[in-house]
């Protein structure tokens, strides 16, 4: 069951690595509804995955990396990088959320963002994701590798 559930997870932590480059391709071209429908889908199915990450952790199920030894060390700095950046990621992305919501409750709609009581907060939305993102895509990117290497060079630990 945890196998399975380790599957979801990536398949769940892929799709919102996708969603989140449609989300900012979409604000790039001035598509707000579209960005935040997009934004949406890439923070749920990211908090599905955080969900799923923690079950399969809870059943016990882990994998160590049991590679080549000249692999060893440059794995190990991806993954602490990897794990510091994940950590980070969760205020980052809640700031960021926290502050487009506001925005447009000020705002009444996506029409009216330039209203003085919304511009703070999406000027605040702006410098968070400027953060978020790159942080956001680098911990699912290398999540994604790491996945791939354990799948390959991986152990199973069952506690």
């Amino acid at each position: 069951m945890a196998e399975t559930i380790n599957q979801w997870a990536v398949i769940t932590i892929v799709l919102s690595g996708l969603a989140l480059c449609v989300g900012v391709y979409l604000i790039r071209r001035g598509m707000r509804e579209a960005h935040m429908r997009a934004m949406i889908v890439a923070v749920a199915l990211a908090s599905v995955f955080l969900v799923l990450y923690l079950t399969r952790l809870s059943l016990g199920y882990e994998k160590k990396y049991d590679g080549p030894e000249e692999w060893r060390t440059a794995y190990f700095v991806l993954l602490i990088s990897h794990i510091i950046l994940a950590t980070a990621n969760l205020p980052l992305a809640l700031g960021a959320l926290w502050n487009a919501v506001k925005g447009l409750k000020a705002a009444g709609n996506l029409g009216n963002i330039d209203a003085p009581a919304a511009r703070g907060y999406f000027n605040r939305h702006r410098a968070w994701v400027r953060w978020t993102v790159p942080v956001w895509l680098y911990v699912a990117v290398t999540g994604w590798i790491i996945y791939i290497v354990l799948h390959s060079y991986g152990e199973v630990i069952k506690g």
